[in-house]
């Protein structure tokens, strides 16, 4: 599984991309004000540091503005994935901009029919939502198993890319359903290193070497 980092932040991005844990970036609206940078040069920053697909979304509801907005950001970089919204429109736009050659990545996805439309309209990625499900007192992982067997009964190539994570376990169970991707946050990917046990057993050989008086340096 690839992992995606959900974030616009250049220090918190470099930090993981130079330990070979990115293999994208996701970022959206929310994401870039919290940077309080400007779009497109966050965007451009990001895509020089990162090979792998970089998405950026479009803010326009309309298919003509979104269609507008994704081919201005694909200029930015190879390496953009135009991000666009379930909705009618976003796939309207999806179907252009992927005929076109720009990938494209489908976002706020709830349901295996959204996603099959989504496929059918040539996503490169479409994005399920399952922090948000599980919100709802839904199963977000159920739906992650629904496309994942959709689309394999069917051959489609539209990457499944797990996103609003919420947590160390989300991403572990994504790996097993089969997600493609999985996006999250730079702290969730650094708590997939955490166990209590670990923890509990260096503490353990920390005390026996200090007694002992080992000492390497």
């Amino acid at each position: 599984m690839k992992f995606f980092v959900d974030t616009a932040e250049i220090d918190q991005i470099k930090e993981l991309n130079d330990l070979g844990m990115v293999d994208g970036v996701t970022t959206n609206p929310s994401l870039i004000a919290k940077s309080g940078r400007d779009i497109l040069e966050v965007t451009k920053e990001i895509c020089d540091m990162v090979s792998g697909p970089v998405s950026a979304e479009v803010v326009a509801l309309d298919a003509e503005t979104m269609l507008a907005e994704g081919r201005k950001l694909a200029k930015i970089a190879d390496n953009i994935a135009v991000k666009v919204p379930l909705t009618w429109a976003g796939l309207q736009t999806c179907k252009t901009l992927s005929d076109e050659g720009t990938m494209v990545n489908v976002t706020l996805c709830f349901s295996a029919n959204q996603a099959l439309l989504a496929a059918k309209a040539g996503a490169t990625f479409i994005s399920p939502f399952i922090g948000r499900l599980d919100d709802l007192n839904m199963d977000g992982l159920e739906l992650i198993e629904d496309i994942r067997t959709i689309y394999d009964n069917y051959g489609f190539e539209t990457n499944i890319l797990a996103a609003s994570i919420r947590s160390a376990n989300h991403m572990s169970e994504c790996a097993k359903i089969g997600a493609d991707v999985a996006t999250a946050p730079p702290a969730v990917i650094k708590a997939m290193a955490n166990h209590v046990l670990t923890d509990k057993g260096l503490a353990a050989f920390m005390a026996d070497a200090e007694k002992a008086g080992i000492k390497i340096m």
